[in-house]
């Protein structure tokens, strides 16, 4: 009766049963503790299973080998590891089951040491390994990731005499995949007897682990040739290589082949879909799968999250977060920290920081990678005092990457030597500095001026941490060298590079020769990018902007002409801010929205204001050959003065301006708006393409450089 409860699911109904025959004269036995044990495992009861566990003992039914392993893998399972070695090693008579379920228990509690330990203590005790102890201690090789061992243990595979084990096979294939060697991986799957679904599954998920997406799809093509049948396993791997590399149109054609055998109620399945359409840009697919599913889990909503986010819908992302609350799914740490990065692109430190109090709630905040990506987006965000709390909490683990992430945030705000001295720190601390260390710290030295900072770090990477130049310090060290105008030092540095010059590194003295109205250079870095790519707008609106910034109209015209004759067009000004819980976003010369009257207003009373403390219009920022007249109109029309100004509409007086630009902020604009900070005791946070400008009393952090 307890065991047909038990097939039958019915986990309470076998307790109470077990409950009901200790209260009779029936009594019970070791098959009885046996059943209900297992019944509490399916429940996750650790307390009533503990007190079978009492009462098996209490009656001297516990010597029994096979209730005995059940113990063990009760106690396993809810990785009391003591408990299970001590009940092990009361065990007077011990099989091959018994010594399993302790090293099988051992490996998935990643005591990996342990479990081989046990496993020289049983061969010294004269007990013959199975099949399933060799898959335990295959896994473990996986686990420990250790190649060396792994062999031997395929070694001893031999000796015992398991070379022909399906189940032993399986596990080798999963570990060599595991450990990178595929060939190795591949070896064993081809000399299998017999090959089950399962191995087949496994050797194609490996190769998808491998990044051999072509290699996967030609195996699934060999496994239906055979004319063996495949399962929702075989397809998951699938559409996981797709993704790797964005390949939409065989991604189709499985979904197609779920459509049709009726598997898109399958919630692993869809949810694979939705991150592969996510992958590869097809966020209308990749929604129309996400609402046609009825059941979707914590995953399911993460992927889709993830996908907007990763596409630049990070407001979308947001509001979809809205809808998973409203249906009641409890958000997952990967959940949130995607909003975290939402919350960076969009500058909303409000939804940010209410992100961060989830983190916390559900304690996930200690996590490094969660708290690395808080300190991201409170210097996203503007906030660099919120920033170094996070990072300074004494409570928790640094590693190298949060070190990186607040370097990166000092640079982002213009606090260069700040982030020299925090690296200092890092050195004294004994942590060693990786690629990105230079990478954010050659940033920082860029955005503060501080080129000979930066040249002798450069120089360091190589003498005193071995660590080669790749693009990335190229393209930071010719910004560093082009913005403080050193750009024919930054032409030599760009011919003596040991590889072939990036598109990055040409962008940066590009920028450089616009700042220094380097014409002649210019030309030639921009001849070089569009010879990469002709259809980058940025690289032909920079061109323009040297041109116009010389007042050559007729080389302008020219450049705008082949822009309309290859159909690009220019990224058009915006500018974000925050008021309440709405992000509003006002592009450069908008006129419609509802705001726009007051607005107008506000922008009049303040030019007024600022020209009679002395404010002059700067229309050489005005790249545009029209009349003076129509320059200033142009002025006062940049997003970031009408999102200023809807701010002075909507918040209370005396409170901080928060304002995300998509584009760098013109010359008069950075003028404008340290006389505004000035004219209304405000502070305002401007964060450009480039870098944050925090205005406060008519002076800006970047010291007019940027």
């Amino acid at each position: 009766m307890l065991n047909g409860y038990l097939r039958n699911q019915c986990y309470e109904e076998t307790i109470e049963l077990f409950e009901l025959m200790g209260a009779s004269d029936w009594g019970f036995d070791s098959y009885s503790c046996n059943f209900v044990l297992r019944a509490c495992m399916e429940l996750e009861d650790y307390e009533r299973g503990t007190e079978v566990i009492k009462r098996a003992v209490d009656h001297r039914v516990d010597g029994d080998k096979f209730l005995g392993s059940s113990m063990i893998n009760f106690f396993m399972k809810f990785g009391d590891f003591d408990s299970a070695r001590r009940v092990f090693n009361q065990m007077i008579s011990r099989d091959v089951v018994c010594w399993n379920s302790m090293i099988g228990g051992y490996v998935k509690g990643c005591y990996y040491v342990a479990a081989f330990d046990l496993f020289l203590e049983m061969i010294l005790c004269g007990v013959r390994p199975s099949a399933i102890t060799l898959v335990s201690l295959v896994q473990a090789c996986g686990g420990m990731r250790d190649l060396e061992l792994g062999k031997r243990v395929h070694g001893l595979v031999l000796v015992f005499g398991l070379g022909t084990d399906v189940l032993v096979h399986t596990a080798l294939i999963d570990m060599y995949s595991k450990l990178g060697e595929h060939e190795r991986a591949r070896s064993v799957f081809d000399i299998m007897p017999a090959k089950t679904l399962v191995s087949w599954n496994v050797i194609i998920s490996g190769y998808v682990q491998n990044c051999l997406v072509y290699e996967a799809f030609d195996l699934f093509q060999k496994l239906v040739l055979t004319g063996g049948g495949f399962d929702s396993g075989t397809i998951i791997s699938l559409l996981q290589s797709c993704a790797q590399v964005a390949d939409l149109d065989s991604g189709k054609v499985l979904h197609g082949y779920i459509f049709r055998k009726g598997l898109d109620i399958n919630v692993i399945l869809c949810t694979a879909l939705v991150d592969l359409y996510s992958k590869c840009g097809a966020l209308k697919e990749a929604t129309f799968v996400f609402d046609r599913m009825k059941n979707r889990n914590v995953i399911t909503w993460t992927a889709m999250l993830v996908g907007l986010a990763q596409n630049g819908h990070a407001e979308d992302a947001i509001r979809l977060f809205g809808k998973m609350q409203e249906e009641g799914v409890t958000a997952n740490s990967t959940t949130l920290v995607s909003l975290v990065h939402c919350c960076a692109h969009l500058g909303s430190l409000k939804k940010g920081r209410s992100v961060h109090a989830r983190l916390l709630r559900y304690g996930y905040a200690f996590d490094v990678v969660n708290r690395t990506a808080l300190i991201d987006m409170y210097a996203k965000c503007g906030n660099i005092n919120y920033a170094e709390r996070v990072f300074e909490d004494v409570s928790l683990f640094k590693d190298v990457i949060s070190w990186n992430s607040m370097i990166t945030g000092y640079g982002m705000h213009g606090q260069g030597h700040k982030a020299l001295d925090l690296y200092c720190r890092m050195l004294e601390e004994g942590l060693k500095p990786n690629k990105t260390t230079f990478v954010s710290l050659l940033s920082a030295c860029s955005h503060s001026g501080l080129v000979d900072q930066g040249r002798s770090l450069f120089l360091s990477m190589e003498s005193d941490h071995n660590i080669r130049a790749n693009e990335k310090h190229y393209a930071c060290y010719v910004d560093l060298l082009s913005r403080a105008g050193h750009i024919k030092e930054a032409e030599v540095l760009i011919k003596q590079m040991p590889f072939q010059s990036s598109r990055e590194v040409f962008e940066a003295l590009l920028n450089g020769c616009r700042m220094h109205k380097n014409i002649d250079i210019g030309i030639k870095a921009a001849d070089y990018l569009l010879s990469l790519d002709a259809t980058n707008p940025g690289i032909y609106i920079m061109l323009s902007n040297i041109y116009a910034e010389a007042r050559r109209w007729d080389a302008v015209d020219h450049i705008r002409g082949l822009m309309r004759g290859r159909g690009l067009k220019k990224t058009p000004g915006y500018s974000l801010i925050e008021v309440g819980k709405q992000l509003h976003a006002f592009f450069a010369g908008e006129d419609s929205h509802p705001n726009s009257v007051e607005i107008d207003r506000i922008l009049e009373n303040l030019k007024s204001e600022l020209e009679a403390l002395g404010y002059v219009p700067d229309t050489s920022c005005v790249l545009r050959d029209v009349d003076e007249a129509m320059k200033i109109k142009s002025l006062w029309r940049h997003s970031e003065r009408l999102a200023i100004a809807f701010g002075l509409l909507h918040t209370p007086a005396g409170s901080l301006i928060r304002i995300s630009k998509n584009l760098r902020v013109c010359g008069d604009c950075h003028t404008v708006t340290k006389y505004i900070s000035k004219v209304v005791k405000r502070e305002i946070i401007v964060r450009d393409a480039n870098r944050f400008h925090h205005f406060v009393d008519g002076k800006c952090s970047c010291n007019d450089y940027w």
